[in-house]
């Protein structure tokens, strides 16, 4: 059964530009504002949905950049606005994390906490719900930060890895730990051996447990947090903010806090999890026809096409013939076309001239 606590906040970090989904993710409105699958519903209004049974609407946070402000309190209005934070400038999750969780521990010093990527994709609700409630429940009164891990699917080298001390899913067990994105052959190995899932960045902790944490291993960054509290909740808070942040050291939190603590546990399973980070995954999660071709759009026609994704939402009509592999995006006024093989080049092409 689900538990949701008035003392469950959620933090979602909502700050990246996925530039692997060019075109139709762009700096100026990123993935996790779009509705990438053709559902009705953006990345972040899922996420968002996600975690409504283990958390009310009032404790939902938003980290993201002030250029971006304005999408977030449009699809998600119920979020309040003093909730909406702002980055004056990137700085990795590590900072970012802290700001959210030093500027929640003012107003909720008990507050338990879970931490998620703003741009994923969950199938499995229920079972993912589960999980979540099974982290929670273990961080509200110890000193454990939780992360979530997924049962792989395939020997994926685009994720990075958690090695756990069991191979048992669904159960809170002790990291042993992280490790980057393999190659194909250590990918293979760590499938076989079923010690191994990847990292979905989706962390759980109390607030007294990630300041410590962040106070032991980030000491300039919990400096900075430290002299930002006395503005939260003040007028003066963004200008301190803009101020004291962009001093912060740019470094994720894996590199910060997990890999260094003595005290992190995961519980993982296969929860239909994928970080749509590119073509290729997005094309598996829209939906294929007969001969594999993935389609967003109103009016697509594909003839003699094989295994290819076509995203075309603001297109009147795409036609395209004896294509076969290959990606065909077009969002405004913007097209690509591109052999699903090459699409770890999407991003230097398209910012090339």
């Amino acid at each position: 059964m689900t538990k949701k606590t008035s003392n469950t906040h959620v933090v979602i970090m909502a700050g990246g530009i996925g530039s692997r989904l060019w075109p139709v993710s762009t700096p100026e409105c990123p993935k996790q504002f779009i509705d990438i699958l053709g559902v009705g519903k953006s990345l972040i209004q899922m996420t968002f949905e996600r975690f409504l049974p283990v958390c009310g609407e009032e404790n939902f946070w938003v980290v993201t950049s002030s250029r971006y402000s304005a999408t977030v309190h449009e699809q998600l209005p119920s979020i309040p606005e003093d909730q909406i934070l702002m980055e004056p400038e990137p700085r990795n999750t590590a900072p970012c994390i802290a700001y959210a969780c030093w500027k929640i521990r003012k107003k909720f010093p008990e507050a338990n906490v879970v931490v998620t990527p703003s741009d994923a994709l969950v199938l499995k609700t229920e079972e993912f719900t589960r999980i979540i409630s099974a982290a929670l429940a273990s961080t509200a009164d110890s000193s454990r930060i939780v992360t979530i891990g997924i049962a792989p699917t395939r020997p994926e080298t685009g994720y990075g890895y958690i090695c756990s001390s069991s191979t048992e899913k669904g159960q809170i067990v002790k990291v042993k730990e992280f490790k980057e994105k393999p190659d194909l052959e250590t990918a293979k190995t760590y499938l076989k051996e079923g010690y191994y899932f990847w990292n979905a960045g989706i962390f759980v902790w109390n607030v007294r447990t990630i300041v410590s944490q962040l106070r032991k291993y980030a000491p300039g960054i919990a400096r900075i947090m430290d002299e930002l509290v006395p503005s939260f909740y003040t007028e003066g808070e963004s200008e301190a903010l803009g101020r004291l942040f962009p001093g912060c050291e740019k470094i994720s939190i894996d590199y910060a806090v997990m890999e260094k603590s003595e005290d992190i546990w995961v519980v993982a399973d296969d929860l239909g999890w994928s970080d749509l980070g590119s073509w290729g995954s997005v094309r598996e999660h829209i939906g294929m026809d007969g001969d594999g071709n993935a389609v967003v759009g109103e009016d697509v026609r594909l003839y003699g096409c094989k295994g290819c994704v076509v995203h075309a939402a603001d297109a009147k009509t795409v036609v395209a013939e004896g294509l076969e592999g290959y990606v065909v995006s077009v969002s405004d006024g913007r097209v690509l076309v591109c052999r699903l093989s090459q699409e770890q080049h999407i991003k230097e092409y398209s910012q090339n001239k």
